[in-house]
């Protein structure tokens, strides 16, 4: 569903709405999926535009620590590239289900004339493995069936729960008939089933992966450690003084080949331990200096001390600031700072999250802000003042 642009209104974020306890409905099993039925003529055509859109994109090599997450918005998982669709699942498994929990009366309503329905937050609790929801395309989707499902062009309605998305809202609460229920399958080999067991294969994968490195030598383990403490010690020194990571030139006749590269070689310089297995020294396979493990550390460090923010405001008030502005690419993009009372009874103020975005409008603004406050478990309802930087179309409360 398209958001009107309200760039130009001077209406305030309401962003004081929390999250409330969830009814619950007890859901049983049924055998047949029934199929979906979309809302209105417009709602079908515009599905079918994004579907169109979707399902013949040609997807190049992408950054992993990236993904689009929203299950309304990112490519089938047949576009992208063969040789990187595990390394693709593995990002979607690592984050689970993408579920934006909110008040019930905060999802929209379908646009049925008589008896309109919309999503309830309590169906995550009841389907919490797999169920998913795109606020942009108000429909429900399946995460393991995303990851493993292929097309499927003969057998009807393979593309519900994956590309088109469900959001027949009446058919969850049609007893036996469930349309979650019937998604799932009594068959033991339904086609949901068998992407759940490959879903859960793939989560299994690190205790292989532990079998292999326990038949490796106490040497080559402690060789690994080094190498990873090293470069995690390097990413956290730069990202702490606000450094740049990357070089102009990072090649071995390089006089300065990037500020990451030249630390280590630095560290190298006091310790021969280090220096017998980093850089040239350390296997091709595994330097662990690479720019996407140079990224994946500082997601790593991003997640931790977001957690540490988050468990640091507990279930206190806390005072949102918001800041837009233009990255180098031209990308719009918005900073989000809290601003709380910590445990000492000291005021501290925080950069919690800088998030990409598709305009500066306010209603783009305020789903963007729910959505990282929503990830955290931060409760919305727990903020008590609103300031707005640099955005000429809102303002300050």
């Amino acid at each position: 569903m398209k958001e009107a642009d309200i760039s130009k209104s001077n209406t305030p974020l309401d962003l004081n709405a929390g999250t409330s306890n969830p009814d619950e409905h007890h859901l049983k099993s049924s055998r047949v999926e029934d199929e979906e039925h979309l809302c209105g003529e417009a709602l079908i055509a515009e599905t079918q535009e994004v579907y169109f859109k979707l399902s013949t994109l040609n997807v190049d090599e992408v950054d992993v620590s990236s993904i689009e997450r929203n299950p309304g918005l990112h490519p089938p998982m047949w576009d992208y590239l063969v040789n990187q669709r595990d390394e693709i699942r593995q990002a979607y498994l690592k984050h689970g289900p993408y579920q934006l929990i909110l008040r019930n009366e905060q999802y929209p309503l379908s646009r049925l004339k008589n008896h309109p329905r919309r999503f309830q937050a309590s169906w995550f609790t009841q389907f919490s493995t797999w169920l998913e929801y795109s606020r942009s395309t108000d429909a429900a989707y399946c995460l393991p069936c995303y990851l493993f499902s292929m097309k499927a062009l003969g057998r009807p309605r393979w593309d519900v729960f994956t590309i088109k998305g469900f959001r027949s809202w009446k058919k969850v609460h049609n007893g036996k008939n469930c349309a979650f229920l019937t998604h799932i399958g009594e068959d033991s080999c339904s086609p949901h089933n068998n992407a759940v067991k490959y879903y859960e294969d793939l989560r299994n994968q690190a205790q292989h992966i532990d079998k292999v490195l326990n038949a490796q030598s106490t040497e080559q383990i402690l060789n690994n450690q080094l190498r990873v403490k090293t470069s995690i010690d390097v990413a956290r020194w730069l990202a702490f003084q606000g450094c740049a990571f990357k070089g102009h030139d990072e090649t071995l006749d390089s006089i300065n080949r990037s500020n990451f590269l030249e630390m280590i070689q630095f560290l190298v310089s006091y310790n021969e331990k280090v220096t017998s297995v980093v850089l040239e020294n350390a296997p091709q396979s595994a330097k662990y200096t690479s720019h996407t493990i140079q990224k994946e550390i500082l997601h790593v460090i991003a997640s931790k001390v977001r957690d540490k923010i988050r468990e640091d405001i507990g279930n206190s008030k806390f005072y949102i600031i918001v800041d837009e502005a233009r990255d180098e690419y031209k990308r719009e993009q918005m900073a989000i700072v809290l601003r709380f009372v910590d445990k000492d009874g000291f005021i501290q103020e925080r950069l919690f999250d800088i998030i990409h975005v598709k305009d500066t409008s306010a209603l783009t603004l305020k789903n963007g802000i729910s959505d990282v406050l929503s990830c955290y478990r931060l409760n919305i309802q727990n903020i008590r003042g609103q300031g707005y930087d640099g955005a000429s179309n809102m303002r300050g409360e």
